[in-house]
């Protein structure tokens, strides 16, 4: 490694109801991932029990944890003995009846820097997270986006939901993010793969990269493998094909649909100046002509 490159990595797995087994697991994927380089390693969303939003069940709730709290001491011990940065994507029990879907991050002398509670919340069937999760508070010049300044690189974390939201990536990119990470739990209704399965999987796939090119950084998108049961329903696929791309959105490390994987790639800051004096995005952003975007819609208003 040089001062201009940092390596990232990526822990994809499936989850079970024993939580110390998923950790354990995921600590596994640490440990290969450090051991390949990785500086900096996410995990993927809700990474300690199955996707539990299947169904809006109140005694799920006593899946969440506090941050700091068990987990991250756990974790911390290993942030410190491979001197890694380390993204941990929780449930977290911010206060009595306020819960987050929100990522932590571990700084490599094992301190937590801050964290990132989803801002965007789906509901939908099966993936019934209104029920669960208040929004991130809208605070700050940024919105309640945010970067995370760790000892390898200047980092932004967005949850799954966020993903297809340009916006929440330009805010993170335009805060100085030089990776996006994305930890992810997505998958297909299983009556569904046949028909859109490739199609969903590659719109999933193409609108990150396209948040990558656009904002000329690296994105980094880590998702579950394994079909999840819920009764009275099909449960659901998560597609895993996990995956690291450049800021011209070219491919740089994908993992299977089926298989656990770990996923590394190295992060060039003088390739990211490159793209971006050459594809200048940002240089040609018209910010005098965008204070419409605030809009719930346009479609009624007069703009001639």
């Amino acid at each position: 490694m040089t001062e201009n490159t940092f390596q990232i990595g990526l822990v994809q797995h499936a989850c079970i109801q024993d939580q110390a087994a998923n950790i354990e697991q995921a600590i596994n994927g640490i440990r290969e991932a450090a051991g390949r380089g990785a500086q900096i390693i996410c995990l993927q969303e809700l990474f300690k029990a199955p996707y539990f939003c299947k169904a809006e069940a109140a005694d799920r709730y006593n899946l969440a944890e506090p941050i700091p709290g068990p987990t991250l001491n756990t974790l911390q011990e290993i942030v410190r003995k491979l001197e890694i940065v380390l993204i941990v994507p929780l449930f977290e029990r911010r206060a009595s009846g306020v819960y987050h879907n929100s990522a932590a991050v571990l700084d490599a002398d094992g301190s937590l820097l801050g964290v990132y509670r989803k801002m965007h919340i789906p509901d939908d069937p099966l993936y019934y997270e209104k029920y669960y999760f208040t929004p991130g508070d809208a605070v700050g010049p940024a919105g309640g986006f945010r970067i995370f300044r760790t000892r390898y690189a200047t980092i932004g974390v967005l949850i799954c939901w966020d993903q297809w939201y340009p916006e929440a990536a330009r805010i993170t990119a335009l805060c100085g993010a030089e990776v996006l990470f994305y930890p992810t739990a997505i998958g297909w209704h299983p009556a569904e793969k046949a028909s859109f399965g490739p199609q969903q999987v590659d719109a999933w796939r193409t609108v990150q990269r396209g948040h990558a090119v656009a904002n000329g950084l690296y994105v980094a998108s880590v998702n579950r493998i394994g079909i999840e049961s819920e009764p009275g329903t099909d449960g659901l696929e998560f597609f895993g094909q996990s995956f690291i791309c450049d800021p011209f959105g070219q491919i740089l490390a994908e993992a299977p649909a089926e298989q656990p994987a770990v996923l590394t790639a190295s992060c060039d800051r003088a390739y990211m100046e490159d793209v971006r004096r050459n594809w200048p995005f940002l240089r040609d952003r018209r910010i005098d002509a965008y204070s419409s975007i605030t809009a719930r819609s346009l479609e009624k208003r007069e703009y001639e």
